[in-house]
């Protein structure tokens, strides 16, 4: 009932807020995200919780401050998607400004692929988007398997609908596909600051031990194509804006374990970076950090419905 109810309301976002003159449905977003915020449910404390860690010399106030702003952009994000497909080619060239284009089309030309990594910040939907209208480059994604179902279909068909590949991101077979479209000179994106899986890597993030997944840097070591970071953020205006970092470094020795980990830790640093100036726009509501996943409760059991995240 709940997986229902569950994709019965993405599908009522979709069918519904996408109609909305864009000024109602900017303000819809606004009031839900304040009611989210007023009722300081487990979503919105782990959200101050995490927020914490990027700027540590915030008070309370602060901090109050801080996730209600992050609940509105995390709800800016949703309202964004929902009306995506209806917008035109150009309100999506016009939608998104990034800064360091050039790091990418210089990838690009030289024919090895690139890999673009991000954190959840801002509406990477956005950005692919851009990416497939104003670039006219087709790139591909992984998308976790999401209950119920149709709710995975929907949103495979909307990023579809966008331009994209999706993969679904259980199984072995996607590692093999994505390092297939690099090496014919391809581009690949992933949302890559909080690992799904039993093999990521450790890193130091915010001056603390977390994991993030290890499939951005070992596609780029096995593959030869670069890896960019990419950060995003708003204004007060209607576009959103980025930063498409420069390439990550290669270490010159070292086994493929070993470069993959620092270079790991270099695209945690530059999500970093981007963070700590943005952290209004760092829709992380979940665990991350490994202090907090040692305290996280057991498991439920395997007859006990789980939750979905932005995906």
């Amino acid at each position: 009932m709940k997986d229902q109810l569950t994709d019965t309301l993405y599908g009522l976002g979709w069918g519904t807020v996408k109609r909305l003159p864009e000024p109602v449905a900017t303000g819809l977003g606004r009031r839900i995200a304040d009611v989210a915020w007023k009722r300081r449910g487990k979503g919105v404390l782990r959200l101050e919780s995490n927020l914490a860690r990027v700027v540590p010399e915030a008070g309370p106030e602060r901090l109050a401050e801080l996730s209600r702003a992050g609940m509105r952009s995390y709800m800016r994000y949703w309202m964004e998607s929902f009306r995506l497909p209806a917008w035109s080619k150009d309100r999506i060239r016009n939608g998104f400004a990034p800064e360091g284009v050039h790091h990418l089309e210089e990838a690009l030309a030289a024919g090895r692929g690139v890999v673009l990594a991000l954190p959840h910040m801002g509406n990477y939907d956005l950005a692919g988007a851009w990416v497939t209208t104003r670039l006219g480059i087709p790139f591909t994604t992984v998308a976790e398997r999401l209950k119920p179902e149709t709710l995975y279909d929907r949103f495979v068909a909307y990023r579809e609908g966008l331009g994209m590949e999706v993969l679904p991101h259980a199984g072995g077979s996607a590692f093999g596909t994505l390092a297939r479209r690099l090496r014919s000179g391809g581009m690949v994106c992933l949302v890559a600051d909080r690992d799904l899986s039993s093999s990521g890597i450790e890193v130091t993030f915010f001056g603390e031990a977390a994991k993030m997944p290890a499939g951005p840097a070992m596609l780029s070591v096995q593959t030869g194509a670069p890896l960019l970071p990419v950060t995003l953020w708003y204004d007060r205006s209607p576009v959103m804006r980025g930063r498409i970092h420069g390439p990550v470094e290669v270490p010159e020795s070292g086994s493929r374990a070993q470069k993959a980990a620092a270079m790991t830790q270099q695209l945690a640093d530059a999500f970093a970076s981007g963070i700590a100036e943005h952290p209004q726009d760092w829709h992380m509501l979940q665990r991350l950090w490994l202090a907090d996943l040692d305290r996280r409760p057991p498991l439920p059991r395997p007859d006990q419905s789980s939750g979905t995240e932005k995906p």
